[in-house]
């Protein structure tokens, strides 16, 4: 079975990190977003803005943002070492401001390479 595991990273300098990791433990390929949490909208005091600010620098969000990483691999095997492979550099996930992991089943993958064929094998 395949899976999808998503990390939402809190500390960017650990990302370059966590990306060596997860292709070190045999990850296919990942996928890196930009993102951001409610609560870091939600505190929206701006202290960065200039005397006569801009338009644009008023819409410019801060520099306080997430990296979401995901990736699809095949068995729980697998899943368990990028699991493994992140804690390694984050440190315990249960920590505050380290990040969040989860896992979801995948029922259909195309694309992956391999993947469809391996599939449609086990049928």
């Amino acid at each position: 079975m395949y899976h999808m595991i998503l990390l939402v990273l809190d500390k960017l300098e650990q990302c370059p990190s966590v990306l060596d990791a997860w292709e070190a433990a045999g990850a296919p390929g990942i996928t890196i977003l930009e993102s951001t949490g409610l609560a870091r909208m939600k505190s929206g005091i701006r202290d960065d803005l200039p005397l006569m600010p801009s338009i644009a620098s008023l819409l410019k969000g801060r520099e306080e943002h997430h990296r979401t990483l995901f990736t699809v691999v095949e068995g729980e095997a697998q899943v368990e070492r990028i699991i493994s492979a992140t804690q390694s550099i984050t440190g315990s996930l249960d920590n505050e401001h380290t990040g969040i992991l989860f896992v979801l089943p995948v029922t259909c993958v195309v694309g992956l390479s391999g993947a469809q064929n391996r599939a449609q094998d086990q049928e």
